[in-house]
Formats: structure tokens, sequence, C-alpha cells
């Protein structure tokens, strides 16, 4: 199995500059979107977001493509809490080149899978949600100030919605402590679409306007839907939609992959980029 899939990203109506960085590719769909009031947020998304592109172009077999009967697979979830690892260790090396970008971070939620298996890695409050038979579900939990008072019954969903600290995130990808991610294996099959946004969309969309945007729509019909509805709501932060269709078929080979990638965003300037090989320099 492998993913077709649709990326746009706008700045917004409000914003100067996009924040939020993009890849999609036929095995690993991502969205970074730099945490605000943190320096460099856009360099923090942009890094992160062109490693793991990096890593899942690299010219080697990718998990899953041995030829060997019977071989073992790579642990999806190890392959994910290493790029997270190589990600800040990556953060950690920009902040001591530039002490400026002290206190930069970045949401992460991105999927990747083997061909056989699904795995997401998620920190922050950018979205994943699967659309399966015309049912949609969010997939990804909010690491939000705002999410920990709604667990502990403190505030009412619609309080949420009005909250002044519902920007508040409690975890992140940056350079200062080692990240707590979720890393959670998904049960998908061949039909599902898969949507990874910002919170630039599920903060001004509802979830019954989201869920229209995507049915009876090709992937880039989806994403133009979701991006204009936002906008159409103000568009006061920057916004970014990923979707991706799982589709029942062979992996890509691996010396294709650069032609079959898509990159929207921060991570299309190279200034924005500490590492600009995209491999990170620590092992």
């Amino acid at each position: 199995m492998r993913f077709t899939y649709s990326v746009r990203t706008h700045v917004g109506l409000v914003r100067g500059n996009n924040e939020d960085s993009a890849f999609a590719g036929p095995h690993l769909l991502l969205v970074a979107d730099g945490v605000g009031g943190h320096a460099a947020g856009e360099v923090a998304s942009a890094s992160v977001a062109h490693l793991f592109g990096s890593m899942s172009l690299l010219p080697k077999p990718a998990p899953g493509e041995s030829t060997t009967p019977g071989a073992d697979l790579p642990d999806l979830s190890e392959v994910l809490r290493g790029w997270i690892d190589r990600a800040h260790r990556l953060l950690v090396e920009g902040v001591a080149a530039d002490p400026a970008r002290e206190g930069m971070a970045t949401t992460l939620t991105a999927v990747l899978t083997d061909g056989h298996t699904f795995a997401m890695a998620h920190a922050g409050d950018s979205r994943a949600y699967v659309l399966r038979d015309g049912t949609m579900r969010q997939v990804s939990v909010d690491h939000t100030l705002v999410q920990s008072l709604l667990d502990q019954g403190r505030i009412t969903p619609a309080q949420a919605r009005v909250h002044p600290y519902r920007s508040a995130v409690t975890r992140f990808v940056d350079g200062g402590d080692r990240p707590d991610a979720d890393i959670v294996l998904l049960d998908l099959q061949p039909g599902d679409r898969l949507l990874l946004c910002s919170d630039g969309l599920t903060d001004f969309v509802d979830e019954d306007e989201i869920r229209s945007c995507l049915v009876d729509a090709t992937p880039e019909e989806a994403t133009d839907n979701l991006v204009r509805a936002a906008l159409v709501a103000g568009g006061r932060d920057n916004v970014t939609c990923v979707v991706g269709d799982v589709l029942d078929g062979d992996l890509m080979p691996w010396h294709r992959r650069p032609y079959f990638c898509r990159m929207e965003g921060a991570v299309t300037d190279l200034a924005n980029l500490i590492d600009p090989a995209g491999h990170g320099h620590a092992a």
C-alpha cells in the first residue's frame, strides 16, 4: 500500500509569513507548524519537514522493500522515534549556530507506511483525520492546555472553542528537551482518506464542514476546498492541508521517489533550512 496525495498551503489573510511546512510522498505524509510566539518557527518547521522528507527518499530500500521472503520488517514506530530524535538534534545544532533561534519549535504530525502497516508521529495541535465510508474521525490528540482542561472536565467543548489560551501548545519538537511525541499504529486500508492539517484550518472551520470538503472530491479538489473554507472563515492563520488516499499498490521504487513527492510552505525556502542536505549533521 502507498499514498496518492495533494498538498495546499496558504499564508492566510492576516499573517505576513508562512510558518507551516508540508511534505507528501508515496510513503510519508507530514504537516509541521512553527509554534507561535517562539523564535524562528519557520526554521523549525521547515528543517523538521525537510529532514523527514529526505529520510523517506534516501537511496536505499525503504521499510518493507526487502525481496527476501519472510524478511523481518523494521518497526515503523522505532523508525519514527529515530527520525524525531534526529530532528531534535538538528534543532539543537541550529540554535548553537544562531542563538537568536533559541526557543524555536514546531508541531509535527506525520504518517509513514512500509506498504503493510502505518504509523503516526504526533506532537502539538496540528491534526490527523481518517475518512472511511463517509465517516470522519480524528486519530491525533491535541497537545494543548485547552485539551488538558477538557480531559479534566474543567471546561466544556463550547468553552474550549473560545478559550483565550486555546492555542497554547504543550508538546512540540524543539531544541530543548527530548520531544515527547505520540507514536501510534493506525489501522488503515485501501480506500481510506487521510487529512493532515495545521490549526489554521481546525481553529476556524468545524468538523462537519471539513468532512463535506473531503467527500466526493479528488485529493486536489479536497485540499482546494479546505483552504478556501479557512480563508472564507477569515484566514487569520497560516493554513496547510495534506490529503492522502491509501492505495492498494506496490511501494514506489526508491529511485523514482524524488519525482513523486511534494513540499509546500516554509520548507521550500532554503534560507529556512538548518541543513539543506536534509540528513542532519548528527548521526
